[in-house]
């Protein structure tokens, strides 16, 4: 889960108006355009675990997602900035929080609003946490986001694969930053950090190359 940057809205949205049309009005052409917006922001990843999603209609695995939920919040159910591109996994992401009891959606950390890194921290066996030294508001928000996307779960494994091939990379950047001056090991991070911008789990995979 990273800093999303939302772009403008798809136009098709305007045509659709809480109270006269509901989400299955919405035409297979129009979701199309929706999700060309969504890969925009999302880079054909999950907005919430980060793993690769098709999401053209033929070999789709992923969905529409409504961050705050349509049936406690109808009136979100058109509203560019309540919608997301989510994975289809059963147990974790969009579906496992629309699957939940009610809850405060005030303790979610909104991706395109605040930027996750301050709140989540990616470890090496796969596992997410809270960030170290926040205030208890923040560390709840932080438990909460996990526990409703189930962050854990099936994905602490998915996420430790992926980790695996860095983790060499991560031992010799972190000698480099012991043994010389940050002018000559900070570029060699910086470059690793952007061949990892466009995979999946990036998140994940950084943190586990920054030196503790």
């Amino acid at each position: 889960m990273h800093k999303l940057n939302r772009p403008i809205p798809p136009a098709c949205l305007s045509q659709y108006q809480h109270g006269l049309d509901n989400w299955r009005a919405v035409t297979p052409a129009h979701k199309t355009e929706i999700w060309l917006k969504l890969d925009e922001m999302q880079q054909q990843r999950c907005a919430y675990c980060e793993c690769a999603i098709k999401t053209n209609r033929e070999n789709s695995n992923s969905h529409i997602e409504h961050f705050r939920q349509r049936r406690s919040y109808p009136q979100g159910t058109f509203l560019w900035s309540n919608l997301f591109g989510s994975c289809n996994r059963e147990d974790s992401c969009g579906k496992h929080k629309d699957d939940l009891p009610p809850y405060d959606h005030q303790d979610l950390i909104k991706m395109d609003v605040e930027d996750p890194e301050t709140f989540l921290e990616f470890l090496a066996d796969g596992n997410v946490v809270p960030a170290k030294g926040l205030n208890p508001d923040d560390k709840h928000r932080a438990e909460e986001t996990i526990r409703i996307f189930n962050l854990n779960g099936s994905l602490r494994q998915i996420r430790e694969t992926a980790i695996k091939g860095y983790i060499q990379t991560a031992e010799e950047l972190a000698s480099y930053a012991e043994e010389f001056d940050e002018d000559e090991w900070l570029p060699l991070l910086q470059e690793e950090l952007d061949s990892i911008k466009s995979l999946p789990f990036t998140t994940a995979i950084k943190h586990t190359l920054l030196p503790a």
